[in-house]
């Protein structure tokens, strides 16, 4: 099975919603930090609490791996060990990345990311340094079992610098880049009409969002600016099709659910649930409207 058909088949039965395990050591709860030692069981056992609490309703788990670089080794020790645990529990991974860099190199990062220790299902990468930077990962690509987000039209305010310039005949940078990697997804299409290889579409630009998703039919989004960078349910409603191509990605809003009541710091991870069903819901209501 193609792993975006995988992808497909976990948003039709347990909805849109991707964890993102950005993980910062300041958002875990000083009751949990104090039953370890070192930031590799911190961070992992963290994570594993939250993974626990809320896989049977979510599609996937993103995990960010600058907030483990972050920490060194240790930090790559957990950023590892929770790749694995997501493995092991059947559960869809998104390494994100956010790799670009061509040849050889490339090569590597495909080979470091695929494979080993820092092995997920799928990663994120960067293609405005070309469309060449891509080629190298094309080799896993095309067995089915791992598939690309690439990087599109971004939700940071800064996306209008580059993404947003025109050339002569009017398009935008991110136009000319979708319609490049929907028409290079096409080698790569699964069952459900998706291509392994996706695209990182930002719900905070919603004026777009229907364009866009014409446009780039066969194109699996991964959506993020929900919650907490300003995207809402709507916004998000309008990238999907027919309910499904695309995860919506929410990382602080579910790890630092426990913040918006009091005293709730021993149960983070039924509150992350809870915030994961509140969004699940608040997408629902949005594609009904």
């Amino acid at each position: 099975m193609y792993i975006v058909d995988k992808l497909y088949d976990r948003v039709e039965s347990k909805g849109w919603v991707c964890v993102g395990l950005d993980t910062s050591i300041d958002y875990i709860p000083e009751c949990f930090k104090n039953n370890f030692n070192n930031a590799e069981d911190l961070l992992f056992n963290y994570n594993k609490a939250i993974i626990d609490a809320t896989m049977d309703e979510a599609a996937c788990y993103k995990v960010q791996i600058a907030y483990y670089e972050a920490l060194g080794i240790q930090g790559l020790k957990a950023y590892a060990k929770t790749l694995k645990y997501l493995k092991h529990r059947d559960l869809i991974s998104i390494g994100d990345i956010k790799r670009g860099d061509i040849k050889d190199t490339a090569k590597m990062y495909a080979k470091a990311h695929f494979e080993g220790e820092f092995e997920a299902d799928f990663i994120t990468l960067n293609p405005y340094m070309g469309l060449d930077s891509i080629d190298p990962y094309k080799d896993y690509i095309k067995h089915g079992q791992k598939g690309v987000f690439i990087l599109l039209r971004t939700s940071n305010k800064g996306a209008s610098d580059i993404q947003y310039l025109k050339d002569e005949s009017g398009n935008r940078i991110y136009n000319i880049m979708g319609k490049r990697i929907n028409s290079m997804g096409k080698e790569y299409l699964g069952t459900k009409g998706y291509s392994n290889i996706g695209a990182v579409v930002g719900c905070t630009h919603s004026e777009e969002a229907e364009k866009i998703r014409k446009e780039y039919d066969s194109t699996f989004f991964l959506i993020p600016g929900y919650g907490a960078q300003g995207g809402a349910a709507k916004d998000v409603a309008s990238y999907l099709k027919q309910g499904n191509g695309g995860i919506v990605n929410s990382s602080r809003k579910i790890l630092l659910a426990y913040k918006e009541y009091e005293n709730r710091e021993k149960e983070f991870s039924l509150c992350a649930r809870e915030e994961v069903l509140r969004m699940k819901k608040d997408i629902e209501c949005a594609l009904r409207k």
